[in-house]
């Protein structure tokens, strides 16, 4: 395997690893500029000369991947006897740290609204499982970071889901989207669900868990609607990006606000209230 084909690999399983490259040399050196090996905490991938030089850069990039490095960083080795190599020469190194993904979204529904939100989501930093049970909706080559699964019983795949991951249902069927919502709900260590759908087909899962003997609390995890209001519209494009942008809101810490967005006065209703009391307090 060469670094580019692990580079590809590395990026669908969502590990981290550092990407080494020789940047220049003086002199002579084992390998010329541009040449590139790719090192995660488990193995490491091509090679920038072999000798001790490399032994020390995989070493040097475990380090970084340990330390949860962001940064790169360059630095220069000159290759004299301290390194045990005898070429006479120096190089310059830029190990590039390729930050590890936690975030793990699991999408079933492989339908209009499915493959939008592929095309909203697959382009952040995640890992996304795409599940659904017609082989021809799924695409020949799906974004790298996307590993589709095709499952007669798409509900009996929750068991096996990591943890933490945030699952979206979005299937072509209700009562599939209410037993993949059943299982999600058993587990107590999925990181949220959302489930698309009106207000109605919401209150008739909720009574339907409610009879099932889900507490309120377990019911409360399930979004649904789900999506942000505010962007309306339609359209499976338009739809995903509202979801897209629950989403995100909920990923990076915007949680309460978007619990409470049904309710309270509405802004704009609120500043319609401060202006008429400040005209009222004017002419008092």
């Amino acid at each position: 395997m060469e670094w580019i084909d692990a580079l590809s690999e590395l990026k669908r399983s969502g590990q981290p690893g550092v990407l080494v490259t020789i940047l220049g040399s003086a002199g002579s050196a084992p390998r010329k500029s541009g040449s590139k090996m790719l090192v995660t905490a488990e193995k490491s991938v091509d090679t920038v000369g072999g000798g001790h030089l490399e032994f020390l850069l995989i070493e040097r990039a475990r380090e970084l991947i340990a330390a949860d490095q962001q940064e790169p960083v360059m630095e220069h080795f000159p290759l004299g006897p301290r390194l045990g190599q005898c070429c006479g020469g120096s190089v310059s190194v830029l190990l590039e740290p390729i930050a590890g993904c936690h975030f793990h979204i699991t999408l079933f529904g492989a339908g209009h609204i499915g493959k939008a939100l592929i095309h909203v989501l697959s382009p952040l930093n995640c890992r996304i499982t795409w599940i659904d049970n017609r082989a021809e909706l799924f695409p020949p080559t799906p974004p790298e970071n996307v590993t589709c699964i095709l499952s007669e019983q798409p509900d009996e795949e929750v068991a096996d889901l990591p943890e933490n991951t945030f699952v979206l249902v979005v299937t072509h069927n209700h009562q599939l989207d209410y037993a993949i919502a059943e299982q999600t709900l058993k587990r107590s260590d999925i990181g949220w669900l959302g489930v698309i759908g009106s207000e109605t087909k919401a209150q008739r899962f909720r009574q339907r868990l409610e009879h099932k003997g889900f507490t309120t609390n377990q019911i409360e995890h399930m979004r649904c609607p789900v999506g942000l209001n505010e962007v309306g519209g339609r359209e499976p494009a338009e739809i995903a990006i509202a979801i897209a942008g629950e989403i995100l809101a909920l990923k990076n810490g915007s949680r309460d606000s978007l619990s409470q967005k049904r309710e309270g006065i509405p802004w704009q209703a609120l500043r319609t209230l401060l202006a008429t009391e400040r005209v009222e307090k004017e002419h008092s």
